[in-house]
């Protein structure tokens, strides 16, 4: 007999998750593969469409946001091979040689797609690029990257004074600049240093805490002169740059990881591992976070695989206790958050989320979306302007709820109706594949493991 039946339903263009639990409850037990890293993969797909020579990357995350990426910089004339996960093969066109397109760039309801494409677009002289995407990525703003862009001379049009998709640029030739950014943020970051490629000297970013530095591990590992100081924050590359093809190696995501970690923490007598997570310093904070709630989790087999550290991590069940989250820890989990406040439902005591406001304009207003649909199984949860006021040890119901095709959305609360008496139906999971299209598989695997899934 399953512990738990785990079920799709289709309605038109619609997939309903439907998670029953029994009444006797559940466990988890198992290993656990996450897909590839997202941030990792975009990156691995944009610096191979722009280095000189062949990248080959192993690993890939085979979600519907890199294959926006990689159909993106194919209109520009990368050669990029089948995506899979066992190696992509991608043959790069070199810096500031990106062709004029014959269509519209659809980046897809991917915001790291279009806002690190930018930087690369405004960069290239001579070019015109229209980019536009899903009606989610059309209403998120822009401005954040293309005001700096500008600042560098970068000529961009679009809705709302240039803040809204669809844009429009026209390729220049920039001059590098020192941008303070207001806030601490990889995708805008990586934007301004992605345009510094071409600007002849020295572009430096500095943000007010340390957000997540693929971007620099990966350009310094193709070529690019790039220097960090963590003391202030700053990352600066120097221009023009020449970037070699290289073999990446994606690790497990560990915002994907996050969503097993959270189910092992909350479900009694759960024992899992979940295998070959990065565990970059700048992603891991919702190891920290879950560390301050009590939360039973082990690094094993630590390691450094094409320059990310590397790590398997087993989680078991323990009794959770509220923290406050806040300040320079939320850039290091920004994308985590969803699923931290389904942990701090099952905590003792009542946990509080700020400065988290950059939430509110994700795929959803994950802010507003977790708060409505987890107190609509029963949580108790009060909105705050930058966050979330969580009272813990609240027993949940299965209902009916709402993903507002968010992926995040979607795997959340799949986790919460783990711990739900009775039956959870979300709609809309069918956003999952966005950056996990095998996340309901692999749940249906972890609650009935005797069963062929």
């Amino acid at each position: 007999m399953p512990v738990t039946v785990v079920t799709l339903k289709q309605i038109e263009t619609q997939l309903d998750l439907i998670i029953t639990r029994p009444p006797s409850g559940l466990f988890l037990k198992g290993n656990i593969q996450v897909p590839g890293d997202k941030s990792i993969s975009h990156r691995a797909l944009m610096l191979g469409a722009i280095a000189q020579g062949e990248t080959r990357i192993q690993g890939l995350l085979l979600g519907d946001d890199p294959r926006s990426t990689a159909r993106c910089f194919q209109g520009m004339g990368a050669t990029i091979s089948e995506l899979n996960a066992d190696e992509v093969i991608v043959k790069g066109v070199g810096v500031g040689e990106l062709q004029e397109p014959l269509d519209i760039l659809n980046a897809g309801n991917s915001g790291t797609t279009l806002r690190l494409m930018l930087g690369l677009l405004a960069s290239q002289p001579g070019r015109f690029f229209t980019v536009t995407g899903d009606n989610s990525l059309r209403s998120r703003p822009m401005s954040r990257v293309v005001h700096p862009l500008q600042q560098m001379g970068a000529q961009i049009w679009g809705r709302g004074n240039g803040s809204l998709a669809p844009l429009a640029i026209q390729g220049q030739q920039l001059k590098p600049i020192h941008y303070h950014s207001p806030i601490a943020s990889a995708q805008v970051k990586s934007c301004i240093l992605l345009a510094g490629l071409m600007a002849q000297g020295e572009t430096t970013v500095t943000e007010p805490a340390l957000s997540r530095d693929h971007s620099e591990r990966m350009l310094k590992a193709f070529g690019a002169k790039i220097t960090v100081d963590p003391d202030t924050h700053s990352a600066t590359v120097t221009g023009p740059a020449q970037l070699q093809g290289q073999t990446v190696i994606v690790p497990g995501d560990i915002s994907s990881a996050a969503f097993w970690l959270v189910a092992g923490a909350i479900v009694p007598d759960s024992d899992l591992l979940i295998e070959n997570i990065g565990v970059n310093p700048t992603r891991t904070g919702i190891l920290d976070a879950l560390a301050m709630m009590n939360a039973d989790i082990q690094l094993e087999n630590q390691r450094i695989v094409a320059g990310e550290p590397v790590a398997d991590i087993r989680v078991r069940y323990s009794r959770l206790k509220a923290c406050e989250i806040s300040g320079a820890l939320i850039p290091r989990m920004i994308d985590e958050i969803p699923i931290l406040a389904v942990a701090a439902i099952f905590a003792q005591g009542t946990t509080v989320i700020r400065d988290a406001a950059e939430l509110r304009v994700k795929e959803s207003d994950r802010l507003a979306v977790m708060a409505s649909q987890l107190n609509r199984m029963g949580a108790t949860i009060t909105e705050l302007p930058d966050g979330l006021e969580i009272t813990g040890n609240t027993p949940l119901t299965g209902t009916e709820v709402d993903s507002h095709t968010d992926h995040r959305i979607t795997m959340s609360l799949a986790i919460a109706a783990l711990n739900a008496q009775g039956i959870t139906t979300i709609h809309g999971a069918e956003a999952a594949t966005i950056s996990y299209p095998d996340f309901t598989t692999t749940l249906q695997r972890l609650c009935n493991p005797d069963s062929p899934t």
